[in-house]
């Protein structure tokens, strides 16, 4: 779909912020209708399944569980060809959100939102859309068995076909690309898949870690420093941005950066220029920026932790890696590479995997993901003696551990319930000060109020 042609939808109760977003969107996109009920929500169908549905999360006055929003989630989830969905939340609401993530929404935004974050959402999830229709997406191309990727991005499963189409899609284009997920899972290297299939392919691939550069140093290593502008300034020196010149700047683990160096960052991505330490003029900088991070989503979305301009910045389009326990049916293509990798690069001998190690393997939760799938293949094809190679011969455990579902919980978990304990709670550790437990909460005074009229605390 062209961002001309596609419909979108806007489910929301509130007339002002259904309209708000429609002018916005009406801007960049075709059709934007609006709906206030979700009771309308077959009719609607019935006439066509848009490409992208913007979707508040409550709808009945006083209710703040979601579950009215998640329900037509899972209804728009479960159709042949499910539009894309981006949740609509007030900031309080982010773990509501996040778990609208987990049901597959793409993204969601908070209310009152930036509009620049919303048109970006829209294409980022326009873009999924038209990603996922094209041949070899995960719900247009069927799993081969034995095949294998162009790229180094290695899996068949559905989650992995979906990445790759959707790096397909955004990486032709100038966006800024966030990448989210666990340690180990291939942030980098869906970064430099971006790159690769870029127009910047011909240029710098250039990686820095965030978190390790020193927020003294940091304007030095980013931005380049002229002799002399401190002690050991003995020469002049490019920071990573000039040295990136015209490629593409991936700046992984940028969710530990100190908020002073966010600041800094923030600066030069605003101005598209950088001041080398010591230099009296700005110089422009031409880079992408693909930043990585391992924090939750929800922390992201934190200002106490990342800058919320910054993040804008940032997130223009968010690729969400999937961790190895949600793509298990990779795994034995993994084992596969990285033991036949390690047997050729140590002059071993060539060994199969026995079933029931295979099947041990499969199992494993893994939580070092990929990362730690590659060292136990390399400590397995070093260390393995017999034939075949056992589950041992890994360095895991003496047995995989299997998830088990625990003991059903109990007592009232309903969402209204935990808020009204957490209110007290907050309370009851400020000593009744209001402005003190809003801060704990995460809330202004007059929202703290509110809640607790609604609560009768």
């Amino acid at each position: 779909m062209s961002s001309s042609n596609a419909s979108i939808l806007i489910l929301d109760d509130d007339e002002d912020v259904a309209c708000a977003a429609q002018m916005l969107l009406r801007r960049r996109h075709g059709k934007v209708a609006t709906l206030g009920d979700p009771r309308g929500l077959d009719a609607v169908l019935a006439g066509g399944v848009p490409d992208l549905v913007l979707l508040d999360l409550n709808f009945t006055p006083g209710r703040i569980d979601g579950a009215e929003g998640l329900a037509v989630l899972d209804r728009l989830r479960v159709l042949p060809r499910p539009p894309g969905v981006i949740a609509l939340t007030a900031y309080a609401d982010i773990p509501l959100a996040v778990e609208a993530l987990k049901r597959g929404a793409s993204d969601f935004i908070t209310k009152p939102w930036d509009n620049a974050r919303l048109a970006a959402a829209v294409d980022g999830a326009l873009a999924r859309q038209a990603a996922l229709a094209l041949p070899g997406s995960a719900q247009s191309a069927p799993a081969t068995a034995g095949s294998r990727p162009a790229s180094p991005l290695m899996g068949d499963s559905g989650p992995m076909r979906e990445l790759r189409a959707m790096i397909a899609a955004v990486a032709p284009t100038e966006a800024n690309v966030m990448v989210l997920g666990e340690n180990g899972v291939g942030k980098e290297l869906v970064a430099r898949a971006i790159h690769a299939a870029s127009k910047r392919a011909g240029d710098t691939f250039l990686a820095v870690d965030m978190g390790a550069l020193p927020e003294a140093t940091f304007e030095s290593e980013l931005f380049g420093h002229r002799k002399g502008s401190f002690t050991d300034a003995r020469s002049d020196r490019a920071g990573r941005f000039q040295a990136a010149r015209g490629g593409t700047l991936f700046l992984d683990e940028i969710g530990n950066m100190p908020l002073g160096a966010q600041a800094k960052l923030l600066t030069a991505l605003e101005r598209r220029e950088v001041t080398p330490l010591g230099a009296d003029r700005a110089e422009p900088i031409d880079v992408r920026i693909v930043s990585a991070t391992n924090l939750e989503e929800a922390r992201l979305f934190d200002p106490s932790v990342f800058r919320p301009d910054l993040l804008f910045r940032l997130n223009t389009i968010v690729l969400r890696v999937p961790p190895l326990r949600e793509r298990r049916d990779d795994i034995p293509q993994l084992l596969h590479h990285y033991l036949s990798l390690y047997e050729t690069q140590y002059g071993r001998p060539v060994r199969e995997l026995a079933p029931s190690t295979l099947e041990a393997l499969c199992t494993w939760p893994w939580p070092g993901n990929v990362r730690a799938l590659r060292h136990a293949c390399e400590r397995a094809a070093i260390l393995a003696a017999l034939p075949e190679y056992r589950f041992e011969d890994f360095g895991l455990a003496a047995a995989p551990a299997v998830e088990t579902p625990g003991p059903a919980p109990t007592g009232d978990l309903s969402l209204g319930t935990l808020e009204r304990e957490a209110i007290a709670a907050a309370l009851d550790k400020a000593k009744g000060n209001i402005s003190l437990a809003a801060r704990m909460l995460g809330l202004s005074r007059a929202a703290l109020y509110r809640k607790l009229g609604k609560h009768g605390i």
